[in-house]
């Protein structure tokens, strides 16, 4: 399924699954699960950073009860109630939060989800997306779900407005350079087809070298880089330090440094925090790697 017709699919099934009673909506969850919207929640316990962010986005920051140990944005997210990871979310102390509603994805364990539904709390479970298309949809669902669905069209609508910023600035152009993205870490790890970063380098005027494979994180092998022999390498890191320590791994690296993206010194950096969440801010971040992929086309 492309990029346009998985946006379509999503859009529809938003607007399918969402029933006006009078004042009341009913929205349905990955789960198919219905919620019923005439009880806006006032304790959220959320499961992954990026559903904390889109709540602190949506100004339901003062709302959240308890977030998982990654959820370090905004600033204010931090000092909320910790109840675990995203794979090991603590079930007693997101009972102890009183939630009367926890936000989960797909990703997280389906044993403690089902748990926590034996307990009788309210859990709305949401999909993991593979497109940044998907991104306004699950902001708008999220709104219709507590209660805030002004702020999460506006919100919406203004993603929706920076990705076709971005597109028509990158109009035309005359190449795409060949991307390598390395994640954070030891070795050559990087992100296949169905990851939504490949999605990312191609809607930033790009074409990402391990694109062709199935899988949606692997670790690639120094001799299949060298073959490709990537125009750039992007590489995610938290800090200014963590990418300065990676570049010189990279450099260093025999073979690679017959690379054109080595030897052209073409390694940069996207900012980790930002991009790897499935989020408002991965926008940012489309628009910083467009400028780094072709700075021609955007003013300084």
């Amino acid at each position: 399924m492309n990029a346009k017709i998985r946006a379509a699919f999503w859009m529809i099934l938003a607007a399918a699954t969402t029933d006006v009673f009078g004042q009341t909506a009913v929205v349905k969850d990955y789960r198919g699960k219905e919620f019923r919207t005439d009880r806006p929640p006032q304790h959220i316990v959320s499961l992954a950073p990026n559903i904390t962010e889109i709540l602190f986005a949506l100004g339901a920051g003062g709302q959240v009860a308890g977030v998982t140990r990654y959820c370090d944005y905004p600033p204010e997210a931090a000092e909320k109630t910790k109840i675990g990871g995203f794979l090991d979310p603590d079930i007693e102390r997101i009972r102890n939060a009183a939630p009367d509603l926890v936000m989960a994805f797909r990703g997280n364990p389906l044993e403690r989800i089902e748990r926590l539904d034996g307990l009788g709390l309210r859990v709305f479970v949401l999909d993991i997306g593979f497109r940044l298309d998907e991104i306004p949809p699950l902001v708008q669902k999220i709104g219709a779900v507590i209660g805030r669905t002004a702020e999460a069209a506006a919100l919406s609508r203004a993603l929706t407005e920076k990705a076709a910023r971005v597109a028509s600035a990158l109009a035309g152009v005359a190449s795409r350079p060949r991307v390598f993205l390395k994640l954070q870490g030891e070795g050559l790890w990087t992100c296949g087809r169905e990851s939504y970063f490949t999605d990312l380098i191609e809607k930033a005027g790009g074409t990402s070298v391990t694109a062709g494979i199935t899988k949606n994180w692997l670790e690639y092998g120094v001799e299949s880089l060298v073959g490709d022999n990537p125009d750039l390498i992007v590489v995610l890191a938290k800090s200014d330090g963590d990418f300065a320590e990676t570049r010189t791994w990279l450099e260093n690296r025999p073979g690679l440094r017959e690379t054109a993206a080595v030897r052209n010194d073409r390694i940069l950096r996207l900012d980790e925090n930002a991009a790897s969440r499935f989020g408002p801010r991965l926008f940012d971040s489309l628009e910083e790697l467009a400028r780094l992929l072709h700075p021609e086309r955007f003013e300084r």
